[in-house]
C-alpha cells in the first residue's frame, strides 16, 4: 500500500480537531492556516427586534473581517453607542437602536454601511 502525505491524523481524544497543515492541535496551531473570513464585504445596519420579547438591537451584517477583528470593532461600536451588545455568528449586535450612529462609526473607521430594512 502507498503511503501519502495527505494522509494523517485528523482528530485526537487527547486534543480534539488537528490542523492538516502543521499537524498540531487546532488550539495549539502554529501555522494559523486560513483564517476564517466571513461576510460579503456589504456592510448591512438594520434594526430588529424578532425574538427578543420586544426588545429592539441595532444588527451590523456582512462585514469581511476575521474574529478577532471583528470581535474589536464590536467593542468599539458597544462603546461609541455606550450600550451592551454581542458578536456571534459574524453578525454585531448592539443593543437599542443605534442604526445611525452605529453608521458614523462605521464610516470613521473605513466601512460603507448601508442601511438595511425599514
Amino acid at each position: 500500500m502507498k503511503s501519502s502525505s495527505n494522509t494523517g491524523l485528523v482528530y485526537s481524544t487527547e486534543s480534539g480537531r488537528m490542523c492538516p497543515e502543521c499537524r498540531q492541535a487546532v488550539a495549539a496551531c502554529v501555522c494559523k492556516a486560513k483564517p476564517v473570513v466571513t461576510g460579503d464585504g456589504v456592510v448591512r445596519v438594520s434594526r430588529q427586534t424578532k425574538g427578543r420579547g420586544g426588545k429592539c438591537v441595532t444588527v451590523v451584517k456582512g462585514l469581511a473581517l476575521d474574529a478577532n477583528a471583528l470581535a474589536l470593532l464590536g467593542k468599539q461600536l458597544r462603546t461609541a453607542c455606550g450600550s451592551g451588545g454581542t458578536v456571534k455568528d459574524g453578525v454585531i449586535e448592539v443593543q437599542g437602536d443605534h442604526c445611525d450612529l452605529v453608521m458614523e462609526t462605521l464610516k470613521k473607521h473605513g466601512h460603507h454601511p448601508k442601511r438595511a430594512g425599514a
